[in-house]
């Protein structure tokens, strides 16, 4: 399988691309569509991921039908949940967002490498640490995660069974070679 991995840009037919792609994995995953105040992100890609320096969002395509088949978007955190005021902020913390593989495509390692991509990203913006939150209703969402490095910060318990969750970047240790990587695969 060919794979090129490239970085959002602020063109507008592929930000539209992206926007539908996103909306439709929200569809297939969580069953509704826009929610305002959950998809801000996703409406005003340009905001969120393309203009701030230490934000960034990985589109991975298949090469040979050039069709969008995952993403994943890390930004410096910008929420506001009372339990992290003391534990997150903006300038440490960065956050994991919009991770998603078409299901065609999963089970490949195209999950972990886009996970890779975003951390090496974070790492060398000089996060020293990364948050994400995701839900117990997702089949293998958590012991992804847990797979990736990530710790539970809290079981929020609520209706939507959310857990945060967040890894410590700050000890990791990139030598050159280590830090670069292909954005084409064959997987």
């Amino acid at each position: 399988m060919d794979i090129v991995i490239k970085t959002l840009s602020n063109d507008a037919e592929l930000l539209e691309c992206v926007r539908k792609f996103l909306f439709n994995q929200i569809k297939v995953e969580f069953g509704y569509g826009y929610v305002p105040e959950w998809h801000q992100d996703i409406i005003h890609l340009e905001r969120y991921y393309v203009r701030p320096e230490k934000n960034n969002f990985f589109i991975a395509f298949d090469g040979k039908t050039n069709e969008i088949i995952a993403t994943i978007g890390i930004r410096a955190y910008d929420k506001n949940f009372d339990e992290f005021k003391e534990k997150y902020s903006k300038e440490t913390t960065s956050s994991i967002w919009r991770l998603f593989v078409d299901k065609k495509y999963r089970r490949c390692g195209l999950a972990s490498k886009m996970f890779s991509i975003a951390e090496n990203f974070a790492n060398e913006s000089g996060f020293e640490n990364i948050y994400l939150h995701t839900h117990k209703t997702l089949p293998g969402a958590l012991e992804f995660w847990t797979k990736m490095g990530f710790v539970v910060a809290l079981d929020a318990n609520d209706e939507l069974q959310t857990v945060h969750m967040d890894k410590n970047i700050r000890s990791i240790e990139l030598n050159p070679v280590q830090s670069s990587f292909n954005y084409a695969l064959e997987i």
